[in-house]
């Protein structure tokens, strides 16, 4: 049915409205049809005090009433013809409505405004009963194509957009109109893009084929929100210069990083400004070293979205420093080699490895330092120099062997035979100090000390550029440290010795700021040195940038894929490797173009996402015309006399009080209906009031957990706990029902044996009516199994201050948690069901937490069970039976073990202390022996 639009109010049903000219009849059958005579009851005494009564009724029904019956019927009408303020555009064509949907990481930063869309524009094909086609643009796990839907009913497409979420990678186009090109659509569509706004060359090709579907409609959002993008910092000496890109540039605008550490601590907030016609920015992280070790992921304040963050890993932190030993070293006394020097210095900040310099050049390695040494080999001064022109640094000392030598190509500057020393033909009558640092160079902030005196050192030819390549002087303006940019890294060169052979410089505090401050120079373990084994994913983005386990599809990545910054399904962006040995998967490796769609083909219709602002009035209407029946039933029964003072003697009040009420609630009845009918369908579940809730609670044994506000770990939680409830139906005389999410300030909790708490790092502390809630169900015989979900088997829940520890330890301020133990061997839970004494999940080798000391209270069971296995997702299966997420080590095994934990809580937490009992263990023993 065509939707009839007035200005800004539009009719959904308006054939309905055609009712309204039957208001007039309904004034002439309200106008002829007399009021119900009204019945009186008196003595025959009273024809005595006259025959003629002081009160008539009246023959028809008064205009008043009239006027009043008819609103009422004409708001009716009105509320059922479904009345729009301020409806959406409608939707042209005969044929089916067509989503395309951007669902990569730059459509994640106003994700909400694109359901809003979504919603508006199922609501419309509902109402028009047109099919629905959606189409997303992102690849999909296990290598499956970008594909589109069947032709969907408004109902299922709205069921299929909820599960899309947006992906951690870069909307595949190309694929996109693979697929749009194999539709075949009877009549003609009606397109709807809802695009991420990025222009990635490919919109102008992909637009022109959806617009010969039908009408185009492209939505993004306007310029100044569309999604930044940060890049790869860059090293420059102790300094982290981090890099922001942004697709519109047409205005001034401001942006913040946060550095964050790997325990999830704020470390530092750099402000970043973007001038008009700026497409990139850029700001200087300046922190202490040993703070910038510590950064696991740099984030764009206020973004959700992948693109916004930016793992780090050892490359950007502690760096891999090579010595090189000359195979003719003197091993006489090695406290005064040059060597031991710098070992002394390096070793607390960096990892060393020494070797010659072929087997240094076969390692990984940031910087590799060379004491006083002669000219290499040509093979081995080939190899390095290429190394250095991937990104390494070249450390030298100077020494005698390097003063008599000539002609090294690995060096900074040019060098004078000989060297300069005191008492010799280029001598000075003193020692001398070292002059202040350039404020501007790779030493600056650090302050030279009046105690640091060079005896002895090499002197560089004077050259044009030599000033350019000095980083440290001395007094009276000699270069001490000169340095030479070579391809990618550095060459650097300190003119004196690294041991007190001549300068106590080796001796000085300097001496190790200096050093380090070189050392972060480095770019660290260039990528063509990743190492070649497959690298396991270890934690992944989602698409709004939060990192978390990696999911089942997850694959380990190759070194080739590292390289190529391949991110997709089969590698998110995450960190991949082994615990100490991780690597960064970054969504952005290299420069990627960031442009906001702006020229389409002409009759593309260019829209944003400002929301429609449309209102359904069929609930206000059918309210206001529902009052008005309810205020005629009120002056007709007044008008009849039963309303009157005198109905309070007599029979009257008692007949006519059921009939008030009656009709009263009837009208209730009438006014929930009508909201509820003109509201969307809500998401099926069991809670609908209190007492639904508990009806749904108590006439079937349930299995409950604890909403979180995240939609993909309660998602996971009810699989999981359903998955659950099959295998106890399958295996045990338990058949639980569907299980039930609850809110703990809100619903009871008494109904439930077990609550599964999932704990995610966000989580806060309770407010006051959900910790007396809680304190009220373990008080009273209440089980809680708080699950941490650590992505690192085997972690100890209370041994170390991991994230899920201290979101658990936010969480269960003000609880009345018991002292916790591991479980003991000889445990209840060890054989409530199965005999076991491991307790795997999704992950194997965490610790199971239980009350220290349970005694009588509770009938034995403890209250509280904590662990961090991630049981639910070894539990949680799809609708056709499949596991949702592997489980690893063990696999399929350990999956089965998982099950016979939960049967093992359940019946725990069902039975209690019921396998104590001293008169199964003969049953146990036989059982053991078996």
């Amino acid at each position: 049915m065509t939707m009839l639009q007035l200005g800004q109010i539009a009719f959904a049903q308006p054939w309905l409205l055609t009712v309204l000219a039957g208001l007039p009849v309904l004034w002439w059958l309200l106008r002829v049809t007399p009021p119900a005579p009204r019945r009186i009851r008196f003595p025959a005494i009273r024809l005595l005090l006259g025959l003629a009564s002081p009160e008539q009724t009246p023959a028809r029904t008064p205009w008043w009433l009239l006027v009043l019956r008819l609103a009422a019927a004409g708001f009716l009408i009105v509320a059922l013809a479904q009345p729009l303020l301020n409806p959406s555009a409608r939707l042209t064509g005969s044929g089916p409505l067509v989503l395309v949907i951007d669902d990569g990481w730059a459509a994640a930063r106003h994700w909400d405004a694109r359901r809003e869309m979504l919603d508006d524009l199922l609501a419309q094909a509902e109402r028009q009963a047109r099919p629905v086609v959606v189409l997303t643009s992102t690849r999909q796990p296990l290598d499956q194509p970008v594909a589109a839907s069947n032709l969907l009913t408004p109902q299922e497409a709205r069921r299929h957009i909820q599960s899309i979420e947006p992906k951690p990678w870069f909307a595949d186009r190309e694929a996109v109109l693979a697929a749009a090109r194999g539709l075949d659509l009877q009549g003609s569509a009606h397109v709807i893009w809802l695009s991420d706004g990025i222009d990635d060359g490919r919109v102008d090709a992909l637009a022109t084929h959806l617009q010969s579907l039908g009408r185009l409609d492209l939505l993004r959002d306007p310029d100044e929100d569309l999604p930044r993008l940060i890049l790869p910092p860059d090293s420059q000496a102790a300094l982290l210069v981090l890099r922001v890109r942004r697709a519109a540039a047409d205005q001034p605008d401001s942006a913040a990083v946060i550095a964050i550490g790997e325990d999830g601590r704020f470390i530092a907030r750099t402000p970043i400004s973007f001038a008009e016609g700026e497409h990139e920015a850029s700001a200087t992280l300046d922190v202490p070293i040993e703070l910038r070790n510590r950064i696991a992921r740099l984030h764009i304040e206020g973004e959700l979205q992948a693109g916004a963050v930016l793992l780090l890993d050892e490359r950007w932190r502690r760096r891999p420093v090579g010595l090189v030993e000359a195979a003719s070293a003197d091993h006489a006394q090695p406290l005064l080699s040059q060597l031991y020097y710098l070992e002394r210095a390096l070793s607390p900040y960096t990892e060393l490895r020494r070797g010659s310099t072929e087997e240094l050049l076969e390692r990984e390695l940031a910087v590799i330092a060379v004491v006083d040494m002669g000219p290499l080999e040509d093979a081995a001064q080939e190899r390095l120099s290429s190394w250095v022109e991937r990104g390494g640094l070249l450390l030298r000392f100077a020494g005698p062997r390097l003063a008599a030598a000539s002609g090294d190509p690995l060096l900074p500057v040019a060098l004078r035979g000989g060297d300069r020393i005191m008492g010799g033909i280029m001598t000075w009558e003193r020692p001398a100090s070292l002059a202040p640092f350039d404020p501007k160079g790779p030493f600056a902030g650090l302050t030279p000390s009046r105690e640091v005196l060079i005896e002895r050192q090499v002197l560089a030819e004077p050259s044009l550029d030599l000033g350019e390549k000095t980083w440290a002087r001395l007094a009276d303006g000699t270069p001490l440290v000169t340095a030479a940019k070579r391809g990618e890294g550095w060459i650097v060169l300190v003119h004196t010795t690294a041991n007190n052979e001549w300068s106590n410089f080796a001796l000085s505090g300097l001496f190790v700021d200096m050093l380090r401050r070189l050392v972060a120079i480095s770019q660290g373990i260039t990528p063509e040195q990743s190492a070649a084994e497959p690298l396991p994913p270890l934690a992944a983005l989602d698409g709004f940038g939060r990192l978390g386990p990696p999911p089942a599809t997850a694959l380990a990545l190759d070194s080739s894929a590292l390289e190529a910054g391949l991110v997709g399904p089969a590698n998110p962006p995450g960190f991949y490797g082994r615990e100490g040995e991780q690597r960064a998967h970054n969504l952005v490796t290299s420069d990627p173009s960031l442009r906001p769609i702006k020229d389409l083909p002409p009759g593309v219709r260019l829209g944003f996402y400002s929301g429609s602002g449309e209102t359904d009035l069929k609930p206000w209407i059918l309210a206001a015309a529902l009052a008005l029946l309810l205020l005629d039933l009120v002056l007709a029964l007044t008008l009849r006399g039963l309303l009157r003072n005198d109905m309070t003697r007599g029979g009257s009040l008692r007949r006519a009080g059921p009939t008030v009420a009656g009709i009263a609630v009837l009208l209730c009845i009438l006014v929930l209906a009508g909201h509820a009918a003109a509201q969307e369908p809500a998401a099926a579940g069991p809670i609908g009031g209190d007492d639904a809730f508990a009806l749904d609670a108590t006439l079937e044994t349930r299995l409950a957990y604890v909403k979180t506000g995240d939609s993909e770990v309660d998602a996971i939680s009810r699989a999981g706990l359903d998955g659950l409830s099959r295998v106890l139906t399958r295996r045990t005389s338990v058949e639980p029902g569907t299980p039930m999410g609850i809110d703990p300030a809100r619903d009871e909790l008494a109904f439930f044996p077990l609550l599964y708490w999932p704990v995610v790092p966000e989580q806060g502390p309770l407010d006051e009516a959900a910790r007396r809630n809680v304190n009220d169900y373990l008080a009273h015989g209440g089980t809680i199994l708080f699950d941490l979900r650590e992505t690192a088997p085997g972690a100890h829940i209370l041994g170390r201050a991991s994230r899920g520890s201290e979101a658990l330890m936010r969480l269960t301020q003000g609880l009345n948690i018991p002292p916790l133990a591991p479980v003991p061997p000889d445990h209840v839970l060890t054989k409530s069901f199965y005999l076991m004494q491991d307790f795997p999940g999704r992950y194997a080798g965490g610790t199971l937490w239980v009350g220290a000391t349970e005694g009588h209270v509770n009938d034995g069971v403890t209250s509280v069970l904590v662990g961090s296995n991630d049981w639910a997702s070894a539990w949680a299966l799809e609708a056709g039976g499949r596991a949702m997420f592997a489980v690893v080590p063990g696999g399929e095994r350990q999956r089965e073990m998982s099950y016979r934990v939960g049967v093992n809580l359940v019946m725990y937490a069902l039975t209690g202390n019921y396998k104590a009992d001293q008169v199964h263990v003969p049953f146990i023993l036989e059982r053991l022996g078996q």
